[in-house]
């Protein structure tokens, strides 16, 4: 008996997360890669893309005992505004390199909502080194944030870093509003503050390296009110994110996802006192899953012809060949 499979993936900045199985089951095996797909002037590169995706889900395919993919899912951080090649390119290449029928191209945003919720009405806050919040009532999909660490992500991990690291130098320089906790903790992890810039500006990946210091602010918050000031502030930042994304009506879900939220109740207080000011008619539960799992979801959805999140260009779109 022929068995066709799905192929799901996750692409974000530390690379791919790329699983396969049968709809209707949890995936049959996954593989990570290590290196991010490049962006250019066309935005989110088909081509790299493919060039690390094939040989993996060749191999995956093969392990799971699969004679082939019928659908594919890839959720790509940055997809809503530099999806344009992707959308328009990689349909084509997963048909013709894959045997894939029916494509599904998201936001990462979306793969993190539908891991986080599934097909239900709500908003799901997605916070690491970055911040995004994505809501729907199952018409339209929301979001806000997701600006990136010089013109938004306010409350992200790169955001409290950089608020810490502000706090430090203040301290350094004798100003008001600085913290001495803080500045030794910065000069336990970086060495003296006074070469901070020449570490931070040249750097592709400062917004990594911001965010690195988020979980000493979570630390210090216990015994210093200004790391304590800076959680609270980034809770109040995360808490208008959700709410201007969030259903106005009937009783939506709430979820958080993302690695930031580790950081634990030194955040997660402040932040729950937060949404329940600002969503009292909305409910928090515990995410279902992360976005490789919404990629799944999503795939397992399409193999069933029900797939009932909204299709917007820019955040949720699917393609079929033939007999897809």
């Amino acid at each position: 008996m022929t068995t066709s499979g799905y192929l799901a993936v996750d692409s974000g900045g530390s690379g791919l997360r790329v699983a396969v199985g049968v709809p209707g089951r949890e995936p049959s095996a996954r593989r990570e890669t290590g290196e991010p797909v490049r962006t250019g002037a066309r935005g989110i590169d088909p081509g790299h893309l493919m060039t690390q995706l094939v040989p993996v889900a060749r191999a995956l395919t093969a392990e799971a005992g699969l004679d082939g993919l019928g659908t594919a899912v890839v959720g790509a951080a940055g997809f809503a505004s530099l999806g344009d090649a992707l959308r328009a390119e990689l349909p084509g290449a997963l048909a013709r390199e894959l045997g894939v029928r029916t494509v599904a191209l998201a936001a990462d945003a979306v793969t993190a909502y539908a891991g986080a919720l599934g097909p239900r009405p709500g908003a799901v806050l997605a916070a690491g080194t970055g911040l995004i919040a994505i809501g729907t009532d199952l018409t339209a999909w929301r979001r806000a944030d997701g600006w990136g660490h010089l013109l938004g992500d306010c409350g992200s991990g790169a955001w409290i870093g950089r608020a810490g690291l502000e706090a430090a130098l203040r301290a350094h320089d004798g100003r008001d509003g600085g913290s001495a906790p803080l500045l030794a903790c910065a000069e336990e992890q970086f060495g003296p503050v006074s070469g901070l810039p020449g570490l931070l500006y040249p750097r592709a990946d400062r917004a990594a390296v911001l965010a690195s210091f988020a979980p000493r602010v979570a630390v210090c918050a216990g015994h210093d009110p200004v790391a304590t000031d800076i959680l609270c502030a980034a809770a109040r930042d995360m808490a208008a994110s959700t709410a201007a994304v969030c259903p106005a009506d009937g009783s939506p879900q709430v979820a958080l996802t993302g690695g930031l939220f580790k950081m634990g109740e030194p955040l997660l207080g402040p932040l729950r006192a937060e949404l329940a000011r600002r969503l009292p008619h909305a409910r928090r539960v515990e995410a279902e899953g992360d976005p490789l799992h919404g990629s799944v979801r999503i795939a397992t959805d399409l193999a069933a012809d029900r797939l009932t999140l909204p299709r917007e260009p820019a955040m949720l779109c699917v393609s079929r060949g033939p007999g897809g």
